[in-house]
């Protein structure tokens, strides 16, 4: 489950985590009995990435502008997700601005801390710098340290944001979060740090010992998608329009059946290279960016299929892969897909099953694109068997599928 910002900078506050003087605004309206001083920022609160790109921020400086921009947010879906609610908050002048995230590795299984000089939405320049730390015993202020360290962080900012961290991480822990990311991390010409955005993805089968977040969960807005409520602010025309995720790849639709392919869109960010990045989990995703940059590879884009165990429905797995696979491989410039999963037996079937469908489109449509296959879980020996025939490259390891990938795409 995944937070909206202005609820993850609730979790901040509680945690002493520095955030702006913001103000929830339901309807344009509440704009004017604004009690933050001008200027300020308007937010789209929405659970997509590129709200920034897409026009989903605004600054004003009075009333009047405050109420027109309102309205426009209100009205603008960021991937198929009308806001219901949107957020007000002081402005803030920035220096410099970092990267930093606690998040659950399912491959080693424990927590990894994240870290970035440069962040903020030039999201290729986050993933060139981006250092990790895992916490592969118990945690003390040494492995927060060692992360500013490794992100080339001086004199007092090594203290700042080290705090930052080790509060992040007991927010973590105390919530059993999958994810709590701050990006930016706004350091002002004092030096001082704010945490200007915010991103906390819950673990849904922890819900039951946290009260507090699953209140969030039962008030979460809706997405926009088909069969939820739209933004009260959106055009009737748009409320009845139900627009494709893969607009343009009108070769493959989603089977019908499949609950979640049909009412979840994946957040594809696009970067500029030209390896399509195909994973599950936030922690796996980030390895794998992070591992193609070490290797002077290049993403295209990349896009997280989520929890392997949120597939149940029959199909629904495949149907979700094929989706993502088309995705992360629909621009031209897209040569090799890398697709890293952790997977199961359980689940093998339907993740061939994908890949496999997915080539032999591409091969009926004379579209000429490699995949490296790294499956985490699943039998090597079928993997072989249902696969051999098609231009797919097997891996073992992590590293191995870097180096295959990345030569693939020179």
């Amino acid at each position: 489950m995944d937070l909206l910002e202005y609820q993850a900078k609730a979790l901040f506050r509680q945690m002493a985590i520095p955030v702006l003087p913001s103000q929830r605004i339901d309807n344009p309206a509440d704009l004017k009995g604004l009690k933050i001083p001008y200027p300020v920022v308007l937010k789209s609160q929405v659970r997509a990435g590129g709200r920034g790109r897409a026009g989903g921020i605004k600054f004003v400086e009075n009333t009047i502008d405050a109420v027109a921009a309102a309205q426009t947010i209100f009205n603008l879906p960021i991937e198929s997700e009308y806001p219901q609610v949107l957020l007000a908050e002081a402005k803030y002048n920035a220096d410099q601005e970092l990267y930093l995230a606690v998040l659950l590795d399912p491959v080693a299984r424990r927590p990894v801390l994240l870290g970035s000089k440069q962040g903020g939405m030039n999201v290729e320049g986050a993933i060139e710098y981006m250092q990790q730390v895992a916490v592969d015993q118990e945690f003390s202020p040494f492995y927060a340290r060692r992360l500013t360290l490794k992100m080339g962080l001086q004199g007092d900012l090594i203290q700042s944001v080290s705090t930052i961290v080790e509060k992040m991480y007991r927010l973590f822990v105390e919530k059993d979060l999958d994810l709590v990311e701050i990006n930016p991390l706004g350091i002002s010409p004092k030096r001082e740090v704010m945490a200007l955005d915010g991103k906390v993805s819950a673990n849904d089968d922890a819900l039951g010992r946290h009260p507090d977040l699953a209140v969030l969960s039962g008030n979460r807005q809706s997405s926009g998608l088909p069969g939820e409520r739209r933004s009260p602010y959106a055009p009737a025309s748009r409320q009845n329009s139900h627009p494709n995720v893969l607009q343009s790849g009108p070769q493959f639709e989603p089977n019908s059946q499949s609950q979640i392919s049909n009412s979840e869109s994946l957040n594809l960010v696009e970067l500029e290279g030209n390896i399509g990045i195909l994973c599950n989990g936030v922690g796996l995703t980030m390895a794998t960016l992070d591992a193609v940059a070490h290797a002077k590879g290049k993403p295209a884009n990349f896009a997280n299929l989520g929890s392997l165990d949120r597939y149940e429905a029959a199909d629904a797995l495949r149907d979700r892969a094929e989706l993502g696979l088309e995705l992360v491989g629909r621009e031209k410039n897209v040569k090799v897909l890398l697709v890293n999963i952790l997977g199961s037996v359980s689940k093998s079937d339907e993740l061939i099953a994908a890949v496999a469908g997915y080539l032999e489109r591409k091969t009926r449509a004379n579209r000429q694109i490699q995949v490296v296959l790294r499956l985490i879980g699943c039998d090597r020996d079928s993997v072989k068997e249902r696969l051999g025939h098609l231009p797919v490259h097997l891996a073992a390891t992590l590293d191995q599928a870097v180096a295959q990938a990345v030569s693939l795409a020179k």
